[in-house]
């Protein structure tokens, strides 16, 4: 299940931080920060119920040993998985906005990941009777309007969480994540962690995150990607097993296009541009819906 373990009966794991806000019970000395809570919802009989945590996040952005402490396994065990959140000009502290709605999403386990991908691709490929045009075929070649099928994995060439670090020292260096902060989710594995704390970013592509959440664990497993950070509406992944070839990244590519099809209709403009751009021997997938 995606949702806090207090869904399913068991203490919520970011309960212990309200007695122990440092985490010195997980073994951590965590900065400065606040619980935020989940929305709460109303008993038919107009009762306001209780107000559990939904997440936690830094004060003050954070530097990546900060998120290093976070993965290990003793706070995997716990039930919590950290991630960056990453702000921007006009949307500074977006997670207190009451954009989240963890209650209206369903469960990444009860969806597959091919079935979800080729109802994404359906929904986006450019239709030919509306023209071909610069949203044409060749927007989509080689590939045409049926779904051409899930990419084949990647050979893992390092360790994921290894990758993961690597990847959030560079993009804090480099200034794509300028002023990242330190969250910590209760979600059952990263992939499931938007969906965990009722992330909307994708809401013009896909209002139930639950199905973001069913591709990410696929490329978990396919390609050993990690969650790393998300904006308002921006998603960061690491990727330990990322295609090498442009034979290898074309499927992949077609996979991120029904994803996010901005990355190629704001982007690169095709898919096999697209591929070379942005997926071979990359190790950082990066999404954005406008």
């Amino acid at each position: 299940m995606t949702n806090p373990p207090s869904a399913r009966g068991a203490q919520n794991p970011l309960s212990v931080l309200v007695d122990d806000p440092q985490g010195r019970s997980l073994g951590l000395e965590l900065p400065p920060g606040t619980l935020h809570d989940r929305p709460g919802r109303r008993s038919r009989l107009g009762v306001r119920a209780r107000r559990e945590p939904l997440l936690w996040v830094s004060d003050a952005p954070v530097g990546v040993e900060a998120l290093a402490a976070c993965r290990g396994a003793a706070v995997a065990e716990a039930g919590l998985r950290a991630v960056l959140f990453q702000e921007r000009r006009g949307l500074e502290s977006w997670w207190t906005r009451d954009e989240l709605n963890p209650a209206a999403m369903s469960d990444p386990g009860d969806h597959h990941v091919e079935p979800v991908l080729r109802e994404f691709w359906n929904g986006v490929v450019p239709d030919p009777e509306e023209g071909e045009g610069p949203d044409g075929a060749g927007l989509i070649a080689p590939f045409g309007r049926e779904w051409p099928g899930l990419a084949e994995s990647g050979v893992q060439r390092e360790d994921p969480e290894a990758a993961a670090l690597a990847l959030a020292a560079e993009l804090v260096g480099t200034g794509v994540l300028p002023s990242p902060r330190l969250a910590l989710i209760p979600a059952g594995r990263g992939a499931d962690v938007p969906t965990a704390m009722g992330w909307r970013g994708p809401v013009n592509h896909e209002a139930d995150t639950a199905l973001i959440s069913t591709v990410l664990r696929s490329w978990e497993d396919r390609f050993g990607a990690r969650v790393l950070a998300l904006g308002f509406d921006e998603l960061h992944l690491s990727v330990a097993a990322p295609p090498l070839t442009t034979a290898a990244s074309l499927p992949v590519a077609a996979e991120h296009f029904a994803f996010c099809p901005d990355n190629v209709w704001q982007g690169s403009g095709s898919v096999r541009a697209y591929a070379d751009e942005g997926v071979t021997g990359s190790g950082h997938w990066g999404f954005w819906w406008d």
